[in-house]
């Protein structure tokens, strides 16, 4: 709305000719940015990140490790990738380690969402402003940048990233386990639900303490009810008995482990609350409203989701601390958590049409080999033939989002639901407002007023000024729409200092990706406020001492290898 609205007063204010209000929408960065989403979603229907998702959970229980391989799947994933989805399939697997660990999910998942943007910068698709900078040069220089004219600064920027938050960046940070709400508090640990020993089970005879023994983690039977008995707390040397039920207290993916290798059955009772579950067959989930659902400024009445869809919310937790109103009567907002009953097989399909991410169902769903490697292959064909220079970026990545819907990795339903239409409605916007800023003088006016500054101010500090301001306004607006701003000032003050525009090119594509400081400057960082149940200061301990090491990082080798 902020985007068409300046573009209507640019409009009324003679800033954009009438024959150029709408060319936005057919500038080569928005049919690449929405080619590019596409992709990356037939990526994740082919497995690929799923098969890489598999082998982090296989490694040990050194908290330094999994950390490493999650930051370099993460970052390696959102180069080639939208970094949104590489995030998004990576956030079941830090929380399931977090667990494991019995850790805060505080502690995993900002240095995996500052992982993601930092592996954005390496190559041209990582991310929506490399693709708006290469375009804008293609118009103003007559080439644009390649495949992997980023990767020198963006590949070492990374580095460094990872190699802070790594040693030092996830210390900083609070371990945050939901907040402090007495008997309210939504924690993800402590489900509770009712299960029923059938006749035929093999369990039978077992001992309390074997049955809670079936799978690691702290499953926990804490009560037995015999013949309508109740017995709480029972000691670890019971045996259990046919019909016996038992109330078990665990994490949700704990849970659904403990069914699909017992094949117990869920209790069927009158009402739902944390003693008892009403329904049978019944998986138990943690979902995070994501920013393109529609589920937002709605409520769980309004949308009738017990009658339309047959699905429970059981209860709702906003930045880590449980709402302790009614869940039905609560509006969602991004970044929300929700907790869910529904029928197995269906409940994963209705999280998808609802445009929530399942924090931690039953698992990762691996695709099959010959698919994936098929995946693969009209990817790197597409990457390949772009490095090359034989099709431009915009023309090859179509393509291969047009056989990623013939092959079926993608549904042409969802190509309309994986782009994100707010972005394409941005750049289709703003990009006339920022060929205005070129026209109508306005970008050499602020250029001047940026080399005014020193009477022969240095190459480097323009650099970095460029820098700085590009990273201010990716924290507080969209980075794409930063990009668009900043990218005309950077080219006049280039022509201003009489150097080549590509140093200050690169700056505004560096710094428009650092949203680091504010859970607002990129869907990355909204999408793990809630279920990291972190406050709006917190991305200033990491996100601060990062853009600084950024900016010491990205100047020395701009310079280097750009002038």
């Amino acid at each position: 709305m902020v985007a068409l609205a300046t573009l209507l007063v640019a409009f009324f204010l003679n800033l954009v000719p009438l024959e150029e209000a709408y060319l936005g929408f057919s500038h080569p960065a928005v049919i690449t940015v929405a080619a590019v989403l596409v992709v990356s979603k037939g990526l994740m229907n082919a497995g690929v990140v799923d098969y890489i998702a598999r082998r982090l959970l296989k490694v040990g229980d050194n908290i330094m490790l999994q950390m490493a391989l999650l930051l370099i799947a993460v970052s390696l994933s959102s180069a080639f990738m939208n970094n949104i989805g590489a995030l998004a399939l990576m956030m079941p697997v830090a929380i399931k380690m977090a667990r494991r660990n019995n850790k805060s999910p505080s502690i995993f998942l900002m240095p995996l969402a500052f992982g993601s943007l930092l592996g954005g910068m390496i190559t041209l698709v990582g991310t929506p402003p490399n693709i708006i900078i290469s375009t804008f040069r293609a118009d103003y220089v007559g080439e644009a940048f390649g495949m992997f004219d980023f990767a020198p600064v963006g590949g070492a920027v990374a580095l460094a990233g990872i190699i802070f938050i790594l040693l030092l960046g996830w210390r900083l940070l609070p371990e945050r386990k939901g907040g402090k709400s007495s008997e309210d508090l939504f924690e993800i640990n402590d489900y509770i639900t009712e299960l029923i020993i059938p006749e035929d089970s093999g369990h039978i005879g077992k001992t309390i303490r074997e049955l809670e023994n079936v799978i690691e983690g702290e499953l926990k039977i804490v009560s037995l009810i015999r013949e309508n008995k109740n017995y709480p707390a029972p000691s670890l040397r019971r045996e259990i008995e046919a019909n016996d039920k038992i109330i078990v207290e665990a994490a949700a993916e704990e849970i659904q482990e403990f069914l699909d290798i017992t094949e117990l059955k869920l209790s069927e009772v009158e009402k739902l609350s944390r003693e008892d579950i009403s329904t049978d067959n019944v998986e138990i989930a943690e979902a995070v409203v994501m920013s393109n659902s529609f589920l937002i400024g709605r409520t769980a009445k309004s949308l009738r989701i017990r009658s339309r869809y047959g699905i429970n919310l059981l209860g709702v937790a906003r930045e880590g601390v449980r709402i302790s109103r009614s869940p039905d009567s609560v509006k969602f907002i991004v970044g929300d958590i929700l907790l869910l009953q529904g029928d197995a097989n269906t409940l994963s399909d209705i999280l998808s049409q609802w445009g929530c991410l399942p924090l931690a169902g039953r698992g990762l769903s691996l695709g099959k080999e010959r698919r994936l490697l098929l995946g693969l292959s009209v990817f790197f064909v597409a990457l390949i033939i772009t490095a090359l220079g034989i099709v431009p970026v915009q023309i090859s990545f179509v393509a291969a989002a047009v056989l990623m819907v013939a092959l079926n990795f993608i549904s042409v339903k969802d190509v309309y639901n994986n782009i994100d239409w707010s972005i394409i409605i941005l750049l289709g916007s703003i990009i006339p407002v920022s060929n205005a800023l070129e026209t109508t003088g306005s970008a050499q006016l602020i250029a001047e007023m940026v080399l005014r500054l020193g009477d022969k101010i240095p190459i480097w500090a323009s650099i970095l000024i460029v820098l700085v301001l590009s990273m201010t306004l990716s924290d507080i607006v969209n980075n794409a729409a930063a990009v668009l701003i900043m990218a005309p000032i950077a080219m006049q003050i280039a022509i201003g200092l009489g150097v080549s525009p590509d140093a200050f090119l690169m700056s505004v594509a560096v710094g428009a990706s650092c949203s680091f400081l504010t859970p607002i400057g990129h869907q990355s960082n909204t999408l793990v406020m809630g279920p990291g149940g972190y406050k709006f200061g917190d991305y200033w301990r990491m996100g601060l001492p990062l853009e600084l090491i950024v900016v010491a990082i990205a100047v020395p080798v701009i310079m280097l290898v750009w002038l």
